[in-house]
């Protein structure tokens, strides 16, 4: 279940009566909308067809995966599937290796994505173990299928360069101090992090 509009409003509330540049971007760009995504195997499969090529392609890709193993993509039919005829789809020798990654683990049981560990640093190491999930996928994927609100994906280069802009430094933080940044934010880090996605390109911050 993603945050909805009342947990991202009760998060930025309370880290901006602490953080003048948070509470200057809400007066500026207003509250941000909800982002939501569905929780399960399919959100994770559709994040490896994504990597690394456009919106319009990774579409594609995705309609003819459809139309070749059935609209709900089952791993099994994945895994059982021919390598050309995956290619055929569009994926890569290297995206095939991460979604069969992804489909062998939900297939065998040893990954159960309705039942991921409660801690958030847990719950990013079971996601990682899919190949071609790295910290920033897992961390998306926590934030907008499960609604977990302490999230705060520093290695976003969007967020990194929306916490600059909104707290007036001078340059883009790199990861590490972007994750130090955000500790005085804690529990609320989630509502922050989609509050630096809507302000990003906002011209009057």
């Amino acid at each position: 279940m993603a945050l909805n509009a009342e947990q991202i409003r009760e998060g930025l509330l309370a880290v901006a009566a602490r953080e003048p540049g948070i509470a200057r971007a809400l007066e500026v760009a207003g509250m941000p909308e909800p982002r939501v995504n569905q929780p399960g195997y399919r959100t994770l499969l559709r994040t490896i067809v994504g990597q690394q090529v456009s919106v319009a392609s990774a579409a594609s890709v995705w309609t003819k995966l459809e139309a070749l193993l059935g609209p709900d993509i089952p791993p099994e039919k994945l895994l059982a599937a021919e390598f050309d005829a995956l290619r055929a789809c569009g994926l890569s020798r290297q995206k095939q290796g991460y979604a069969r990654s992804l489909c062998q683990l939900v297939s065998d049981g040893e990954l159960n994505l309705h039942a991921l560990p409660a801690d958030d640093e847990a719950a990013i190491a079971e996601l990682t173990r899919i190949k071609g999930i790295g910290r920033w996928s897992a961390e998306i994927y926590l934030l907008f299928a499960e609604g977990r609100p302490d999230i705060w994906p520093a290695g976003d280069l969007a967020v990194q360069a929306g916490i600059g802009k909104l707290l007036g430094l001078s340059e883009r933080p790199d990861e590490k101090a972007t994750r130090l940044l955000a500790e005085g934010w804690r529990p609320y880090r989630g509502a922050v992090a989609i509050l630096t996605w809507h302000c990003y390109n906002n011209a009057a911050l």
